[in-house]
């Protein structure tokens, strides 16, 4: 039922119909469907397209799905990336086609665009304390009996305002939960101490409405994290699944969860986990990384876990910001038509990379051309020489993070090597 599910609102996406809500198409595509204008496949720069326009490469997205299914498989690990990263439905089925074992949120109201679209297996990997939330969480449940869901617990606190929501509710089924162990003093959320997390699972072997199924963390907390601090980390995380083991906690069970991994140090998770002793119930080796699908060119070319194993293979990077030249008021400054509304800037400023020549439709290097600042609307670019771009130019601009390039775009265009554009994929934020 849930691929029937995801099926169906697949096909409705593409029934949707373009407009001026959508930056960027062409204008003469309004009143077209998504599905008829790819069908079309355009070329980005001839047939309509107006700048600022957000392209995802075909082509690497194909080959960043593919890698990680290997990697994953190669490493004897279950995946559920992160969909905050795209909050794009589908790129869920593509992930999902790629071996997926379900989808990572962050927050309920990413849960309820996931189970719009039936995705059946959900890790959320924060705290639920909202009653509201719990409340649909516990219809959800009593009316899917497929549906897996998992969160994290962290407080005495926590559990007590999960236990009262649920049984004001009437929750039929118990919500699956995992304790976070936190990544050291001064990391984010997550139980400080092994202590404090056996205080938890007895609190929770007293609670019917919760069900404790394993241990989880983000080890990309680990305060100034270097690979030795965190393997350490990793092992202090198996080591209390280890030690809830023997306990008895995860007695009566027919999979133990024991999750980590984002998109720094999953080479780290793979090798702690793959020293994983046998527990009371086989264990499912739970991946989180997300940013993988689009990789980048700037946070995770730098961090990824790849640069490390080369021989493993390498993530591409997919997104390029096409914008336009508009303003040249001195030979040393140049204006784009793109900026903080368009461009990811948390982490670093776009990185020029490709010209397109305004007149010709050629294509040279971004050589000598420096992204500065961003304005709402523009990108402030240095010049090493008078002639590196006219008015009229289009710049391709690569991005840094992202999380925070997907959610400034409800639909980017799907775009083959030649400029062809394929499909649309839209974004839930």
């Amino acid at each position: 039922m849930s691929g029937e599910r995801l099926a169906q609102g697949l096909k409705e996406l593409a029934e949707e119909r373009v407009d001026h809500r959508f930056k960027s198409l062409p204008p003469d595509a309004d009143g077209r469907t998504v599905g008829e204008l790819a069908a079309e496949r355009r070329n980005l720069f001839r047939d309509g397209f107006t700048t600022p326009v957000l392209a995802l490469s075909a082509e690497s997205v194909e080959h960043n799905l593919a890698l990680m299914e290997t990697y994953a498989e190669r490493h004897d690990l279950a995946f559920a990336p992160h969909g905050k990263t795209s909050m794009a439905p589908q790129l869920f089925a593509r992930q999902l086609e790629h071996g997926a074992w379900g989808i990572t949120a962050a927050v309920p109201h990413q849960v309820r665009v996931y189970r719009s679209y039936g995705i059946d297996r959900i890790f959320l990997a924060n705290e639920v304390v909202d009653a509201v939330a719990l409340r649909w969480l516990a219809a959800e449940l009593a009316a899917d009996p497929d549906f897996r869901f998992l969160c994290y617990v962290d407080s005495l606190r926590g559990i007590e305002l999960m236990d009262t929501a649920l049984r004001e509710a009437g929750a039929t089924r118990p919500v699956d939960v995992v304790i976070e162990l936190g990544a050291g003093d001064g990391a984010r959320t997550g139980v400080r101490t092994e202590t404090e997390c056996l205080e938890l699972a007895d609190a929770l072997a007293g609670v019917d409405t919760l069900r404790l199924v394993g241990v989880a963390g983000y080890e990309g907390e680990v305060p100034d994290a270097t690979t030795e601090r965190v393997t350490a980390w990793m092992r202090r995380l198996v080591a209390l699944a280890e030690r809830l083991d023997a306990a008895g906690r995860f007695a009566d069970l027919d999979r133990i969860v024991i999750s980590a991994g984002g998109s720094a140090w999953f080479d780290a998770v793979a090798d702690v986990f793959a020293a994983l002793p046998a527990l009371s119930a086989p264990v499912l080796k739970l991946l989180r990384s997300g940013a993988y699908v689009s990789h980048d060119d700037g946070q995770y070319r730098k961090l990824t876990p790849f640069n490390r194993v080369p021989e493993e293979g390498a993530l591409q990077p997919a997104f390029r910001l096409w914008a336009q030249v508009v303003s040249r008021p001195t030979p040393q400054q140049a204006f784009l038509n793109a900026g903080k509304r368009d461009a990811a800037y948390d982490l670093h400023l776009p990185e020029a990379q490709v010209v397109r020549s305004g007149r010709d439709g050629t294509l040279r290097p971004a050589d000598g051309l420096t992204v500065t600042g961003l304005s709402d609307q523009h990108a402030w670019v240095a010049t090493e020489r008078s002639g590196d771009l006219e008015v009229g130019d289009w710049v391709a601009l690569g991005l840094s993070h992202p999380c925070t390039s997907f959610d400034k775009w409800q639909l980017i265009a799907l775009v083959e090597a030649d400029g062809t554009v394929t499909d649309f994929i839209r974004t839930f934020f």
